[in-house]
């Protein structure tokens, strides 16, 4: 295992690297990951007020049609996820990522100019046939990466989210102060200067022989879902990154309108407390992941950040106190550690020419979570918020460490066999 140190003095990406050569296109690929989620982030603090532009009448109805928002752009990503991930194996990575990175610039700029509802979710349903650019992404790195490495490199890129909703909550909660549509136009900023940089900078990471034809199955998403779930070894993780990331929806999903609900939040507290979550974030992924895996192996690794999952929804499900929020973040951040590691697990189980397919699979898993997970979860929040019934705006977080509690069986089949 790759041994990885940060030294923060000269920014995230100046990494020491023993037993992994870190090269100009790694760093490449996490800084574009980093500015789009700077892209993301930078929405997340006015989606309450987006959806009152668009005529919604209340918090929980904005809840809901922003979950079913979030929904369309999964269930786009879910149809051509796998499609992106095959055709990466067949042409290369380096100009599915270009193309994903254009689109994801127009569509920030659909949301900027829009007032009406129907045509933000037109451009979230664009955006996600791009199927963005983490599909590609983590695959060029499982190109340049060996597989002992891929956790901690998986743990990169997580890394470079972090840096990400460090600055892009934030920004959106200042931008929003000027016009609510000024953090669409930074975000379709940033994502055009990738393009830029993309173009002219990135190499390509599959070589000639690792790539494979891209055929008629491969654009039936179920199809090729049933096809990774049949090799041997790759059922189990996939299985609990499914699990993870539904849980996980969450936090996207209703900590906006969960925190302005029970404390009152305005969008500039909903982006600190994002941004506070993203340096924890960044802190976990880059310099704790790397230390744990190296001294304990992925495996245990991956079981402590389990309980941590459990331990964090369970503790943003009960409190009313804005204070246990500092508490809890550090503990949610750690559980972080899971989906890179699950991730691993998988694309070590498959040789180069699939890592495409499993990315495009692994994408399009936490796609149907995303579907399924805000319309479940925001609707039990409208449900459990409203006038009528038991007060209980925790619920969803509650459902979501029940959900976590019950794949821990299937977390200790992955035990590593000695």
């Amino acid at each position: 295992m790759a041994t990885i140190k940060l030294s923060y003095v000269d920014g995230l990406f100046h990494v020491l690297v023993t037993g992994m050569k870190l090269t100009g296109p790694f760093l490449f690929i996490l800084t574009t990951l980093m500015i789009d989620a700077i892209g993301v982030g930078i929405v997340f603090p006015i989606m309450p007020d987006l959806m009152d532009r668009v005529g919604a009448s209340s918090t929980a109805d904005g809840a809901f049609w922003g979950g079913v928002m979030m929904a369309a752009y999964a269930a786009a990503m879910f149809l051509f996820g796998p499609i992106v991930g095959s055709l990466s194996d067949a042409y290369g990575r380096r100009p599915i990522l270009i193309a994903a990175l254009a689109t994801l610039a127009i569509d920030y700029i659909i949301m900027a100019m829009t007032q009406t509802y129907w045509v933000l979710l037109v451009g979230r349903v664009i955006a996600g046939m791009a199927g963005a650019t983490y599909i590609t992404a983590t695959a060029y790195i499982s190109d340049i990466a060996k597989p002992e490495e891929r956790g901690a490199a998986f743990g990169m890129i997580g890394a470079a989210f972090g840096v990400g909703f460090v600055f892009g909550p934030a920004l959106g909660g200042i931008a929003s102060g000027w016009h609510i549509t000024a953090p669409f136009w930074i975000a379709a900023v940033f994502s055009a200067l990738n393009v830029v940089f993309g173009f002219f900078i990135l190499p390509e990471s599959l070589k000639e022989e690792n790539r494979r034809a891209f055929g008629r199955r491969d654009l039936n998403p179920f199809a090729t879902i049933v096809r990774a779930f049949v090799i041997p070894g790759l059922a189990i993780p996939l299985t609990c990154i499914f699990v993870f990331e539904f849980a996980n929806m969450v936090y996207p999903s209703l900590w906006a309108f969960w925190g302005r609900e029970v404390f009152g939040w305005d969008g500039f507290t909903i982006g600190l407390t994002l941004s506070t979550y993203g340096i924890l974030i960044m802190l976990v992924q880059a310099g704790i992941l790397p230390q744990l895996t190296k001294r304990f192996g992925d495996y245990k690794t991956l079981i402590f950040a389990s309980i941590a999952a459990v331990i964090g929804l369970l503790g943003f499900g009960f409190t009313t106190v804005a204070w246990a929020v500092v508490v809890v973040l550090p503990i949610a951040a750690l559980s972080d550690m899971a989906p890179p590691l699950l991730t691993a697990f998988a694309a070590n189980r498959v040789g180069d020419d699939q890592q495409g397919l499993v990315q495009g699979v692994i994408a399009s898993l936490a796609s149907v979570a995303a579907v399924a997970a805000p319309l479940v979860l925001t609707g039990v929040f409208e449900w459990f918020v409203n006038d009528e019934g038991v007060y209980f705006p925790g619920a969803p977080f509650i459902i979501a460490a029940l959900l976590t509690i019950g794949i821990v069986p299937l977390l200790l089949r992955l035990r590593p066999i000695k």
